[in-house]
């Protein structure tokens, strides 16, 4: 499944710099508005432990993810909606994605500016909303609302900034009682752009020396695979294990389609087991002698993290 998550934002909240640790895609990246025109585009695999599991477990010579399009949007500006800073074009630009990673800059930095002058998270959220949806009174479309597409904001905080967390002066606060029914995640957008290119024991000394502990580009992908509604389910063996990407509420014949279409016109059944299941029987012949491999039909939901085989005519 092609879906696809568009990174707005503010000018110079961290967008580029965060697709860039995203996506390990060079990016331009500069300090002043409009330094990206044109969208970029990465694929980037969604990180899933049951799979690398079941990837060991089976032997596997591929160990294949899923996947998540990011798209790096250019800085809306006051006023984008009716053209300002090449706004029109910006604003196609998310028309065209599925849902948004909203980049809300949770630092202070005079060496970074800002086009509001002072950063305020939650006026810079409205400022950003209230443009979508006066776009959204312009267009002739009503089936593709800017203002409805699911949104996931992204705190981008800065290693050794005055971030506002750390700080009493009421905008963190603010920003908390805003978010307090919206899905969320913290990032440092430029330590995870400098971790990307390192081996992962020269990235937990890195983590220790700038005290940023949680992998926040990992939390982001798989919020932004909730975010759209997204599961995975799995298939494994020696040649490869790959999860593949359903909506929820898929049934069988469904999610076999994404294999390939005939596991869906001509499905006769599929033979189903959680992956945790798959795991503590230690083989497939096993899980079969316990009656842990269960025979689903048409009907069945799958679940996410089920092991799937597909019969087909």
């Amino acid at each position: 499944m092609a879906l696809s998550i568009g990174i707005v934002g503010l000018p110079n909240v961290g967008k580029s710099t965060l697709f860039q640790a995203l996506t390990k895609k060079s990016v331009l990246i500069a300090n002043y508005p409009f330094a990206t025109i044109d969208p970029s585009v990465g694929v980037v695999a969604v990180p899933d432990p049951r799979r690398e599991k079941l990837a060991a477990f089976s032997h596997s010579k591929k160990d294949i993810p899923a996947a998540v399009e990011f798209v790096d949007i250019a800085g809306l500006v006051r006023g984008a909606s009716e053209g300002e800073g090449l706004g029109n074009q910006f604003l196609q630009h998310i028309r065209e994605v599925d849902a948004i990673a909203h980049v809300v800059r949770v630092f202070d930095n005079p060496n970074i500016g800002h086009v509001e002058a002072r950063v305020d998270p939650v006026r810079d959220i409205e400022l950003i909303n209230t443009e979508l949806q006066l776009a959204d009174i312009e267009t002739k479309d009503k089936n593709q609302l800017l203002a409805q597409k699911p949104v996931l904001y992204v705190l981008n905080k800065e290693s050794g900034g005055h971030n506002f967390d750390e700080v009493n002066d009421g905008r963190w606060e603010r920003l908390m009682e805003y978010l307090k029914d919206k899905t969320w995640v913290m990032v440092d957008a430029g330590v995870e752009n400098e971790l990307r290119e390192l081996h992962s024991g020269d990235k937990e000394s890195f983590r220790q020396e700038y005290g940023v502990f949680d992998d926040g580009v990992n939390a982001l992908i798989r919020k932004g695979y909730e975010l759209l509604g997204l599961i995975s389910f799995f298939t494994t063996g020696e040649d490869e294990t790959r999860a593949w990407t359903v909506p929820q509420g898929a049934t069988a014949p469904r999610a076999g389609a994404a294999i390939h279409t005939d596991f869906e016109t001509k499905f006769i059944r599929a033979e189903v087991i959680g992956w945790e299941k798959l795991l503590e029987a230690g083989s497939r012949v096993a899980a079969r002698e316990k009656g842990w491999i269960r025979t689903e039909g048409k009907e069945y939901v799958v679940k996410d993290g089920d092991v799937i085989e597909f019969l087909h005519g």
